[in-house]
């Protein structure tokens, strides 16, 4: 196993050795990009995150070499304190996947300019960069406790503007970031369902699906109770 003072190259040539074609084939089916993978499965790159340890300018060099693997381990050793804005909107650049794109989000929300790439990102055209918008949406309506819940109350017309998106990586993902504002308090809880009702009932096939399916979960009876409680 390398440890934390491996350089990118030795990390490279531990990973290659853990290559697996199987694990390849059975990303792909997943609709995980994997002309430069590998085949290693997260909880393994997980393991190796934690014996290299966080290391922010190896990060970066991880993430420009283009593959798959070093990119997820760039992701999990950053450090969202030392990223910079122009870091983050860099790596937006290369996003193609919504594997990379889901736990990067994840990564983005710590920064404390999250706000402002989510607001850059969803005003992006770009689908990838666009669903990063809303996975972070969704991940910090469960994770940024301490967040007043005005924000995420706020985040609701914007999920309206972009309900109508049929890129199947930007609809999911406006759903998820409607469903889980609406999870996330009593306080939340209330115009998110009245947003999922009002999509539910859109001319629009996409806005529809995305209400229909929001307002099902959000009016279910064990979210209601744990609400309530």
């Amino acid at each position: 196993m390398i440890g934390p003072s491996s350089d990118v190259a030795r990390i490279i040539a531990h990973l290659e050795t853990l290559r697996s074609e199987e694990n390849i084939l059975g990303m792909a089916r997943f609709g995980i990009v994997t002309d430069k993978a590998i085949g290693i499965s997260n909880p393994d790159l997980q393991k190796i995150a934690r014996a290299i340890k966080r290391d922010h300018g190896r990060a970066l060099d991880l993430w420009r070499t283009g593959i798959r693997e070093a990119r997820m381990l760039a992701i999990y050793t950053a450090d969202p304190a030392a990223l910079t804005p122009a870091e983050a909107r860099g790596w937006a650049e290369d996003f193609a996947s919504w594997e990379i794109v889901d736990t990067a989000a994840d990564l983005l929300t710590e920064t404390p300019f999250w706000q402002q790439l989510v607001a850059d990102f969803a005003v992006d055209d770009r689908e990838f960069v666009r669903r990063t918008a809303f996975a972070m949406i969704a991940g910090a309506a469960v994770h940024r406790k301490q967040e007043p819940d005005d924000i995420f109350v706020g985040y609701l017309p914007l999920i309206e503007v972009h309900s109508a998106d049929p890129r199947n990586f930007v609809r999911k993902a406006v759903n998820w970031a409607l469903r889980n504002i609406g999870k996330r308090n009593r306080t939340c809880h209330v115009p998110a369902l009245a947003l999922a009702e009002k999509l539910a009932a859109s001319p629009d096939k996409t806005a529809r699906w995305i209400g229909k399916d929001a307002a099902k979960e959000l009016s279910g009876e064990k979210l209601l109770a744990r609400l309530r409680a």
